[in-house]
């Protein structure tokens, strides 16, 4: 058996029947028992987006979110999107979907869990995330380190490096006929002078070039998806037959089952979004607040953001021009699909620029998850030997097999989420009891101010 095929075998394994309906399961459960709250408080969620920090911590709440956001919106949703229906079909859209609905469930809670457990570390910066509450929360202290193995794990072989350093080489490759050496070296070079500064100047980048990409991405797609906005409705009807029916090959499709949509759709999903992941945690123990609901809110906004908004849009765009059942593949495929929606020329360059706005951000992002993780497990030692291994990750990623890239990524991804979807069910009584207390007393100060009205 060659190296491929035993990862082609470990990846069945891991992200089988027990993961998917834990990553599902999870969020289904507490979607219930919070009466859905992702959907009932998603305009209080916005709202918060906004609202003044009032806590300790090194971020504000926007602040915090545009940090989890970096690392979120990536290559997922311009390659991953592209990769989940060129495997599974128009369907795997709807499967992605239903990742979302649930999983911004999930992000709420491990949000929350993160300001509940949040502590400071020997450095006196503010430490949490799913290890923490992990090791204080259930008290199982190899369940945390474990999680912060796979952590470091994600943040060096999985999205923190390979898969979006591979985007950014061959984009450039295609629309500038930049070698691959290059690439490496100058991409290296930025990530450096970011993250060797700490989380306020990756906070700093984030907050600026995150708003600023997402909403020119999704203009660029308004755009095409206006030009031929008769065709949405049969696009849509399309995603909903194709989830439920396998979908035959047509072109260069080789056709696709059910359960091979259910499985990618959700995969990349949560390659994309990382709610159940834990990873947004870690960047909303940062954030300046009191309150560990509003925090959740605020992290849940993320999932939203990201693939009910931004993934939606490529993959209608993927599914409108009809590139989906083409010869074509990852960045190649979504850049097919703006070249003949627009011209080929602007097409080109559009992916090229989001894809390295995109990827970049995600670099800046998962550096600073693997860092904290790297600390949890040395106690804050060795953290210049973490920033130098990533960095030399980086500058080798460009050169790597892009279908190794996906399955390394998938499998540490799944290796991660494990632990920390586990704590969220140990600690689902406490994410309950916090969420009714806050809307308790929120319902109690709105009544004080029409009194004092």
């Amino acid at each position: 058996m060659d190296f491929h095929a035993l990862l082609t075998q470990i990846n069945s394994i891991v992200w089988g029947p027990v993961t998917l309906i834990l990553l599902v399961g999870t969020g289904v459960y507490l979607s219930f028992r919070l009466g859905f709250i992702q959907l009932l408080r998603l305009p209080l969620a916005l709202q918060l987006l906004f609202k003044p920090a009032n806590g300790k911590g090194e971020l504000s709440s926007f602040a915090a979110l545009c940090t989890a956001l970096s690392a979120t919106i990536g290559t997922g949703n311009i390659v991953g999107v592209a990769t989940a229906i060129k495997l599974g079909g128009p369907g795997a859209l709807f499967w992605m979907w239903v990742a979302a609905l649930f999983g911004m469930a999930t992000k709420y809670a491990e949000c929350l869990l993160a300001l509940k457990f949040r502590t400071t570390d020997c450095h006196g910066n503010i430490a949490g995330g799913p290890m923490y509450y992990i090791e204080k929360g259930l008290g199982l202290g190899w369940l945390a380190k474990l999680f912060a193995v796979f952590g470091v794990g994600v943040a060096f072989f999985g999205i923190g490096t390979f898969a979006q350093v591979n985007a950014i080489s061959e984009a450039m490759t295609i629309a500038f006929d930049v070698p691959a050496w290059s690439t490496a070296v100058v991409l290296t070079s930025l990530v450096a002078a970011v993250t060797l500064g700490g989380i306020k100047r990756i906070a700093a980048v984030a907050q600026k070039l995150v708003p600023t990409m997402a909403i020119g991405y999704v203009v660029a797609c308004l755009w095409v998806l206006l030009s031929a906005s008769e065709a949405i409705p049969d696009a849509i009807a399309l995603v909903l037959h194709s989830a439920f029916n396998p979908v035959a090959a047509t072109g260069g499709f080789l056709g696709a089952g059910i359960a091979l949509a259910i499985q990618t759709g959700i995969a990349r999903g949560v390659f994309s979004n990382e709610s159940g992941l834990g990873s947004a945690p870690i960047a909303a123990a940062a954030a300046k607040t009191k309150e560990p609901v509003e925090q959740g809110l605020v992290s849940m906004t993320g999932t939203f953001f990201d693939t009910i908004i931004i993934c939606t849009m490529t993959g209608l765009v993927l599914i409108l021009t009809g590139v989906w059942s083409g010869d074509t593949a990852g960045a190649g495929m979504t850049s097919a699909a703006f070249s003949s929606a627009t011209t080929p020329l602007i097409g080109q360059y559009l992916v090229t620029v989001a894809l390295v706005c995109f990827a970049f951000t995600t670099i800046l992002g998962w550096n600073y998850y693997g860092d904290r993780c790297w600390s949890y497990l040395t106690k804050g030692r060795w953290i210049p030997l973490y920033r130098w291994i990533f960095l030399g990750l980086i500058a080798s990623g460009a050169f790597i097999k892009l279908d190794l890239i996906w399955l390394l990524a998938d499998i540490v991804n799944g290796l991660m989420a494990i632990p920390n979807l586990i704590a969220i069910i140990g600690l689902r009584h406490l994410v309950l009891a916090e969420t009714r207390s806050y809307f308790q007393r929120l319902s109690g100060r709105d009544e004080e101010a029409v009194v004092q009205l």
